[in-house]
Order: structure tokens, then sequence, then C-alpha cells
């Protein structure tokens, strides 16, 4: 595919949600299956982050979109709603009220699957 065709991210959507740390693998494993595999079915990229804290985890999932519509086509409705998961009241500490959206600015760097294995490694 020439790299000239492809679609290039114009909006963030940023979504955080906090579990008790006892519960952090299995919502991982949860997110990932019911909600992160059809993200990224639909979205240019999607990445996912994890930060252990003493009693509880924090997630943050970003996704990168050509649009605010497009986002829309996704979600079926309007994508600064939140848009639960079905389990996410068995696991969140509380349900998030709230997403961002941010128009990007600029990208540098390596990122996704790349960046991963470096960090990885570096652990």
């Amino acid at each position: 595919m020439n790299p000239s065709n492809l679609k290039r991210p114009a909006i963030v959507r940023i979504w955080r949600g906090r579990t008790p740390r006892d519960r952090a693998d299995e919502y991982e494993t949860y997110n990932y299956e019911a909600g992160i595999k059809p993200l990224s079915k639909k979205a240019l990229g999607v990445q996912t982050l994890r930060e252990d804290r003493e009693n509880e985890t924090e997630f943050m999932t970003i996704s990168y979109w050509e649009s605010v519509e497009a986002m829309s086509k996704f979600t079926g409705g309007d994508p600064r709603e939140v848009h639960h998961l079905e389990r996410d009241k068995e696991f969140l500490i509380e349900l998030p009220k709230e997403v961002q959206i941010l128009r990007l600015l600029n990208s540098q760097g390596v990122t996704g699957s790349a960046a991963r294995r470096r960090a990885r490694s570096k652990f």
C-alpha cells in the first residue's frame, strides 16, 4: 500500500478507568477482548496503557481517528459520551463520566508495536 494513501489521524480519544489492584489482570484481559479488539478494527490506531499503584490500577485507552464523524460511526452516537463495556460496573472503582477528544497536532518518533518491543527489552 502506498504510504501517501494512508489515512492520517487528526483526532485522539482518551478513555481512563481505575480498578482495584487485585482485579487489574482480570480487567486487562476482559478490556482487551470486549473493548480493544473491536475498537482496533475501526480506529486508525489504538494504544492501551496501565499504571499499577499500591491499591488501584489505572487503565488508559487512546484511539486515533480521521475525524469525529469516523468515531461516531463506531460508537453509534456521540463519541464524546462514555460508552461502557457490559462488565465495567463489575470491575471499575467508578464508571468514568467523560472521555477526552483532542486534535492531534503533531506526532514524532516510534509508537505502536515497535515501541512496545523496545520498552519490554528495557524492563
